[in-house]
């Protein structure tokens, strides 16, 4: 075992405890990609909208931002630098319009699944799916999601 990996008890679908190793940097997006159970099409639109997630925001805060005070003597900001708000607002804005696109039904398991890191089989027990379907419904959403993202 190493840092970046751990050992994990998981619940099969046929309700059996197993012992596996983990890798902690990677997402269950990037693990459903890297063995085959999506597109690279579906993988990027995913990424996109994780990353819009993020750029907006939308996650739960630990600890205080402390970056929006003003300093007392501190430099000036140089004119060229992007607004952070303008940035936040705008990666709301998408992604917003991609949750839009996938559709009320479809929602639920891409936020779960791309932006909150859960897997697939505790998206389906969390939304009271059979197991199994999770993988499916997120393959619709992504494909929703990729056509709003022109993603090719």
């Amino acid at each position: 075992m190493t840092a970046t990996h751990v050992e994990q008890t998981i619940e099969d679908p046929q309700g059996r405890h197993q012992t596996v190793l983990v890798h902690i940097g990677e997402s269950p997006l990037a693990w459903l990609h890297a063995r085959g159970h999506l597109s690279e099409r579906h993988y990027v639109a995913g990424d996109r909208l994780r990353a819009d997630w993020e750029k907006a925001g939308l996650g739960a805060r630990v600890t205080m931002r402390w970056d929006a005070a003003p300093r007392a003597g501190g430099r000036a900001v140089p004119a060229r630098q992007p607004d952070p708000t303008l940035m936040q607002l705008s990666a709301r804005e998408r992604f917003d319009g991609a949750i839009r696109a996938a559709g009320p039904g479809l929602a639920d398991i891409l936020w779960r699944v791309v932006c909150a890191g859960e897997g697939l089989v505790a998206a389906e027990r969390a939304l009271g799916w059979p197991s199994r379907a999770g993988k499916l419904v997120l393959t619709l959403a992504l494909d929703r999601v990729a056509g709003w993202y022109r993603v090719a």
